[in-house]
């Protein structure tokens, strides 16, 4: 029997991906459903010809958007990562771009190395959404005291337990762990500005819980609709209990727009989700 040489270690790729989440059930592979994880790690295998794992820096939510999501892949291929982005571009459908692909160290992992990460939510506030709009925005209409939810969003900068902005089941399978920090997050920005005929809500944090951004962007539509007073949130994150929040809102506003990492460059510029035309870029 020949002898073998010790098998070579896999090199780590960090991806960098924009997609319209509208009609995929979320990043995390689910069997018999289209999802960004599942499609991105076929087009890999496809590619490198090898059974490959991607590991996303975050698990969107169905109909949730990227600007930049973060992913990595151990790989034995040598292809370049200029050619590994166009091979994969070309095998993947026009909703999921690859925006970059760079070499990291072997103990890269996109979630666990982030720093931050930036979300954003874009409520439409005038009376007609335009069609080629809507997958993007959420359309809100009616009557809001915009300052007071100005106000009301900067109570969540810091590190707080977020209980209370948690989904029920992640609420439900942390109770009792609030002394280990597993609801504890540290927001760094929380700020909502009006840009154009769209009301914008940016976070920058460490990390969120499942659903906790649309739920913060809930309640505060509540404390414009004045159903929540503007000095309330305090009050709501103290309680540690979700139905002290408002309501979650609809996935389709939100988009995560980058993913930061200490020593980690961006080697490809990376798309704002600022404009109101509904494109990435």
């Amino acid at each position: 029997m020949p002898a073998t040489g010790p098998s070579v270690a896999p090199r780590n790729v960090l991806l960098r991906v924009a997609y319209d989440g509208t009609d995929f059930f979320g990043w995390q592979i689910q069997p018999g459903r289209p999802t960004i994880q599942g499609v991105l790690t076929q087009a890999l295998a496809n590619i490198t010809g090898e059974p490959v794992r991607l590991h996303g820096a975050g698990r969107t939510d169905a109909g949730v958007h990227a600007g930049a999501q973060a992913a990595n892949v151990a790989l034995h291929s040598p292809i370049a990562c200029a050619n590994l982005v166009q091979a994969l571009n070309d095998h993947l459908p026009e909703s999921i771009r690859v925006l970059s692909a760079q070499d990291v160290p072997a103990e890269f992992h996109a979630r666990r190395s982030a720093r931050s990460k930036i979300y954003r939510y874009r409520i439409y506030r005038e009376k007609f959404c335009p069609p080629w709009l809507a997958r993007y925005v959420y359309p809100f209409p009616y009557p809001l005291d915009e300052g007071a939810m100005r106000t009301a969003a900067k109570d969540f900068e810091g590190a707080r337990d977020f209980r209370s902005f948690a989904s029920a089941d992640g609420a439900s399978k942390a109770a009792g762990a609030r002394e280990e920090g597993s609801t504890v997050r540290s927001i760094y920005t929380s700020q909502m500005e009006r840009q154009g005929q769209e009301l914008v809500y940016t976070v920058e944090g460490s990390g969120f819980l499942n659903h906790m951004v649309r739920n913060i962007v809930g309640t505060l539509i509540e404390v414009g609709r004045r159903n929540i007073a503007a000095g309330g949130i305090a009050a709501i994150l103290e309680a540690c209990d979700r139905t002290a929040a408002g309501p979650s809102a609809p996935a389709r506003g939100l988009h995560l727009v980058r993913v930061l990492y200490p020593g980690i460059s961006e080697d490809a510029p990376l798309p704002n989700i600022a404009d109101c035309d509904g494109r990435m870029g």
